[in-house]
């Protein structure tokens, strides 16, 4: 018995596989995510042994999903792009099913599936994404008063533009970075700070809520700041949170 959770952002493709799934007992559905975020939460927490992985999703691809979960299980990509085959046979997935695909195909795909073969194809997996995953720093250094110190990358609730350097606004306090914003933008991990004003980027794992106006939106924090959404970047917040 194998469990199992599906990866999908859209609903239609959740649904299919949930269907094919009833001809196959051994396999047991844990849950469905409909973006990388819930993906990567809900893989950690139940660690199943396959994974239905859609590749093109807002905010993270199924390989970002890969490159930020504790253990890899098998993964069987299931998207409508086939400009991804490659990539995806390159981390030794168990199969690559392009949508729309039939009962047939998906059986193909299943039966790929062996026990014993597990342990040769997740190390391999493992070693290509780390091989291949950005590094990013777990700690910035900045000034308090008059010394430095270092903050934890993951405290950081949002960042603000301060002239030619920023403000880094954590739950301890503020500080200031000798870094201007668009230099942090590049050294923080895209998959979870986001810019969202050219004087603003926000944690996405403190966001609290989205106020939608008209042709807008300001982002709420968890410690109640409001950070606009100016227009250019509407796309970067509506990829992520949608």
């Amino acid at each position: 018995m194998k469990k199992v959770i599906i990866v999908d952002d859209e609903a239609a493709g959740r649904k299919l596989i949930k269907e094919y799934l009833i001809d196959f007992p051994e396999l047991v559905l844990l849950g469905e995510a409909n973006n990388g975020v819930d993906a990567v939460k809900m893989i950690n927490e139940f660690v199943p042994d396959l994974v239905f992985m859609d590749v093109q999703m807002p905010g993270m691809t199924g390989f970002d999903v890969l490159t930020h979960i504790e253990e890899i299980p098998e993964i069987i990509f299931s998207t409508a792009y086939d400009k991804y085959a490659l990539q995806a046979f390159e981390v030794h997935a168990i199969d690559y099913l392009l949508k729309p695909y039939t009962k047939e195909r998906f059986k193909t795909a299943i039966e790929k599936i062996s026990s014993n073969s597990k342990e040769n194809k997740i190390r391999p997996l493992a070693e290509s994404l780390l091989m291949d995953k950005p590094k990013y720093p777990e700690r910035i250094l900045v000034q308090s008063q008059n010394k430095l110190i270092t903050v934890a990358v993951d405290e950081i609730i949002r960042v603000e533009a301060y002239g030619d350097y920023s403000k880094l606004i954590t739950n301890n306090g503020t500080y200031l970075s000798n870094f201007g914003i668009s230099v942090l933008e590049e050294k923080l991990d895209p998959s979870v700070f986001i810019r969202v004003h050219r004087s603003s980027i926000i944690n996405i794992h403190n966001v609290k809520e989205l106020i939608k106006y008209t042709k807008s939106y300001d982002v709420v924090m968890q410690n109640d700041d409001v950070v606009r959404v100016s227009r250019g970047y509407m796309d970067n917040i509506k990829k992520l949170m949608f």
